[in-house]
């Protein structure tokens, strides 16, 4: 038996599970993943973070990301922030301006005075085929059909694929049931996150996400870029827009297609601890 030290952290009511993989090079199973990540019986977890040694040129970290189901995601807006205070507050870098390797590419992350992270969450990629979405033709909007009744979405990748539903009141709305149909729906190859959007203004949403591998969280930072980044290609909101999630508050900028979007927001310690494997 070995010891294994952990932060438990949430960015917004999103959670993690984090890891300095650095020197032990460890990565978890399936089966530790399915067993941690149980709220009842683990440590309970949306994903879990692991801060490597980089890989490629100009990083500092490389930043691998698991959901709760044993399966590895690209991107992870609200754990970037939490991994960025980790790196931080464990002393593995001075700098308050890190940069790490991910599975989508090079992020830049900034830890601000008051504590809060800004995040380059890269630039939004709204063509079907690199979402990817089975569909010819880029549009902003297309249809779906699910247990006979026809919905109307919008696609993008940020890091991941996303389709963001507009809906009257989020907090009425069937997430958890059409999220899980959404999610592994044949239209989205390599499944998708589902966003539900409810515009209040032009400068701001409320927002619910059913995520791939995770079900719905308590917020998702690539989901909250995609539905910003969706609003504003349909000109439905202007470049600057807080999104109100169910456990608290991010702010996403955007200037259009072909710019990076970034997103504010909190990263919180809840507490450290250790686990024998």
């Amino acid at each position: 038996m070995s010891k294994l030290k952990f932060s438990k952290m949430h960015g917004a009511g999103n959670d993690f599970m984090v890891i300095n993989a650095i020197e032990s090079g460890f990565v978890p199973t399936k089966e530790q993943l399915t067993a941690w990540s149980d709220r009842n019986f683990g440590v309970g977890f949306d994903q879990l973070l692991l801060v490597q040694k980089p890989e490629t040129a100009g990083a500092d970290f490389k930043y691998r990301i698991f959901n709760s189901d044993g399966s590895e995601v690209n991107q992870c807006g609200n754990g970037a922030r939490c991994f960025a205070r980790f790196v931080l507050d464990n002393n593995l870098i001075e700098n308050k301006t890190i940069k790490v390797e991910t599975g989508a590419g090079q992020m830049t992350l900034e830890v601000l005075d008051n504590g809060e992270v800004r995040v380059d969450m890269g630039v939004p990629e709204f063509r079907p085929g690199t979402i990817p979405l089975l569909q010819d033709t880029e549009k902003n909007f297309y249809k779906i059909n699910v247990e006979n009744t026809e919905y109307e979405f919008m696609a993008v990748a940020i890091g991941n694929p996303h389709a963001v539903f507009i809906v009257d009141d989020v907090a009425e709305f069937p997430v958890a049931e059409l999220g899980r149909s959404l999610e592994s729906h044949s239209y989205f190859p390599q499944r998708v996150n589902v966003g539900f959007m409810q515009i209040l203004d032009k400068n701001s949403i409320k927002l619910r996400v059913y995520e791939r591998g995770a079900g719905e969280t308590l917020a998702c930072g690539s989901g909250a870029c995609a539905a910003v980044a969706c609003g504003i290609n349909a000109r439905l909101l202007t470049n600057k827009v807080k999104v109100m999630v169910s456990g608290g508050e991010l702010l996403i900028e955007w200037q259009g297609k072909g710019e990076h979007i970034f997103m504010t927001g909190p990263a919180v310690t809840v507490y450290k601890g250790e686990l024998e494997i």
